[in-house]
């Protein structure tokens, strides 16, 4: 049983953790070029996928702890020291995921949608009047931040799983 919830964790782990970390780290340059272009299309529409992706993958993203939690405890790893702070590092990620990178995502594509609808490129006329909701090129170097931030915590856990340091079970 240990092998097959073991297996299924780091599937759920490559399948649904590896997508949302590449689409959020493509994200802010993908953002970037659309504010820049605003009437590019496809730039927007990358935006968009790029967005969904990582709505998606981080709900079924929670089937990673889930099968974690059951292989940890099959294996009597629960209180191994290595393990809490990987699950520490597990929730930390998830919330600057959900509070910090999604909300941000969604701010940036509403802005850009604001600037197509009003008519305005990254600086074009109106843009000083245009209010507090208008997007640009900081607000994507602040999500890339907190991209960085997400990726850093999650090859964080990797390791830690793979080297599991301290741990009785072997590595």
């Amino acid at each position: 049983m240990n092998k097959f919830l073991l297996a299924v964790h780091v599937l759920a782990a490559i399948v649904a953790v590896g997508p949302v970390t590449v689409a959020a780290s493509m994200f802010p340059p993908s953002a970037r070029k659309a504010l820049a272009e605003p009437g590019d299309a496809q730039a927007l529409s990358t935006v968009r996928v790029l967005h969904r992706i990582c709505r998606m993958y981080a709900t079924v993203g929670v089937a990673v702890p889930v099968f974690g939690f059951a292989t940890a405890k099959n294996m009597g790893v629960l209180g191994d020291t290595w393990l809490i702070v990987s699950i520490a590092l597990t929730a930390l990620a998830a919330v600057v995921l959900a509070a910090l990178v999604l909300p941000r995502q969604t701010a940036l594509m509403e802005g850009m949608k604001e600037r197509i609808e009003e008519g305005l490129g990254a600086g074009g006329e109106g843009a000083a009047n245009a209010g507090a909701s208008r997007v640009g090129p900081r607000d994507t170097a602040r999500l890339a931040m907190f991209t960085g931030l997400f990726n850093l915590l999650w090859a964080t856990v990797t390791i830690l799983m793979i080297v599991r340091p301290g741990s009785t079970t072997g590595a």
